[in-house]
């Protein structure tokens, strides 16, 4: 039987120094990165969940636990791929996702193509069933103060 999925998926790492700043693949230059488990691409992870949400597949911290070493410095392009095998598996396939970053800086435009490349090309879908944009929150909250960096995924599944 057919039929469509919706799935949200959201992340959040602090920024703290000495790590890389990896946001959808790209390694943006920056005094201060992600802190997480693996590479902390907040991005990847907040549209690995929005997939795994729509399939009823668990999130990523299920698939892909902070505890396993094995997990320790992954490349979150690697494991969305990984969970996008999974939902394949599953019978579903992705129609169409759309993802927001929040933070005051970097600047998210100067990379949004090609973190649109990468997430297309981990999932193995065309580039225009992709999108990414991003807000500074206008330099409210914790966005906007800097101390971290937020994501959101929202994508549509249909059922093979």
């Amino acid at each position: 039987m057919g039929g469509l999925r919706i799935g949200h998926g959201y992340d959040v790492h602090r920024l703290v120094e000495g790590r890389p700043c990896i946001i959808g693949g790209v390694d943006i230059p920056h005094e201060r990165g992600l802190l997480g488990h693996s590479d902390a691409d907040v991005l990847a992870h907040a549209l690995a969940d929005a997939l795994l949400g729509a399939a009823r597949a668990g999130d990523i911290g299920a698939l892909f636990p902070d505890t396993d070493p094995a997990f320790a410095g992954a490349d979150s392009l690697v494991l969305l791929g990984r969970a996008m095998a999974h939902i394949r598996q599953l019978g579903f396939e992705l129609l169409d996702a759309d993802c927001t970053i929040a933070c005051q800086e970097p600047k998210i435009t100067p990379h949004r193509d090609a973190m649109r490349k990468n997430l297309a090309a981990a999932l193995g879908v065309e580039l225009d069933q992709i999108g990414v944009k991003a807000t500074t929150t206008e330099g409210l909250g914790w966005e906007g103060e800097g101390a971290g960096i937020g994501a959101w995924a929202v994508c549509i599944l249909e059922k093979r």
